[in-house]
């Protein structure tokens, strides 16, 4: 207002609609579509007009965000700690040594019975078994199983107005916390493993050219990927590009 600029106008210019530049304005929070876009809209709002975005987005985090999981772990006194440390065998060591070489002795005495036991009895002389020709033994060869792959390729397709932030196992971002709209292309990643955050479910997933489901939702929605795997994430544990 101050700027003499109309809400409409920065609509055009920053690509987000009206309604949620009203909403930020006024802090109702709760009419944006989710947490994961209010970091976006407050940098891309803060960076038209000039403003600092990295103090803004603190003080969103200080006024609006709960602590995550592991600010409210509980200290525990290093005394605990060391109580629930595992103890140590019971027995002296020399006993130990000692059961091990009977277990020892027994096990090779009943193995060298059973050979004895099973050992073939020779043919008599003038059977002509020994004349015998052998049958040879055919092996089917085990089908060889497919190479897993050593890397993640990972695709994305909107259909949609969605938020994607992607990460390295290493923390290194790939796509740091961007809204793509339906029709834009998204580069393929690769990695030995991403981490991957969703603002929605608008958006086709591919990891090595299997397609991935992703389920409706109206929280942000994670996803960490491995060769050969990949495995849905908490809230807790899910990437932030802010």
């Amino acid at each position: 207002m101050r700027a003499k600029i109309d809400i409409n106008d920065v609509e055009v210019a920053t690509k987000i609609r009206a309604k949620y530049l009203r909403a930020i304005e006024n802090e109702e929070w709760d009419l944006l579509p989710g947490e994961v876009y209010v970091k976006s809209f407050l940098r891309t709002y803060g960076e038209f007009l000039g403003l600092d975005t990295r103090q803004l987005i603190d003080d969103f985090k200080s006024r609006y965000e709960r602590p995550s999981d592991t600010e409210l772990r509980p200290i525990v006194p290093l005394g605990r700690e060391r109580e629930r440390a595992p103890r140590g065998p019971l027995l002296p060591p020399w006993a130990l040594v000692g059961s091990v070489l009977v277990v020892v002795v027994v096990v090779l005495g009943i193995v060298g019975y059973e050979s004895k036991q099973k050992s073939p009895t020779p043919p008599a002389a003038g059977t002509g078994a020994s004349h015998r020709p052998h049958r040879a033994k055919h092996h089917r060869a085990k089908p060889r199983l497919p190479a897993k792959p050593a890397t993640v390729r990972l695709q994305l397709v909107p259909v949609g107005q969605v938020y994607v932030c992607l990460v390295t196992g290493s923390g290194r971002k790939l796509i740091p916390g961007q809204i793509f709209n339906s029709g834009q292309t998204i580069p393929v990643q690769t990695g030995p493993k991403l981490l991957l955050t969703l603002g929605n479910a608008q958006v086709k997933l591919k990891v090595n050219g299997v397609t991935v489901p992703v389920p409706a939702s109206s929280t942000a929605i994670g996803y960490e990927f491995v060769p050969g795997s990949h495995r849905s994430l908490p809230a807790s544990q899910q990437p932030s590009c802010a």
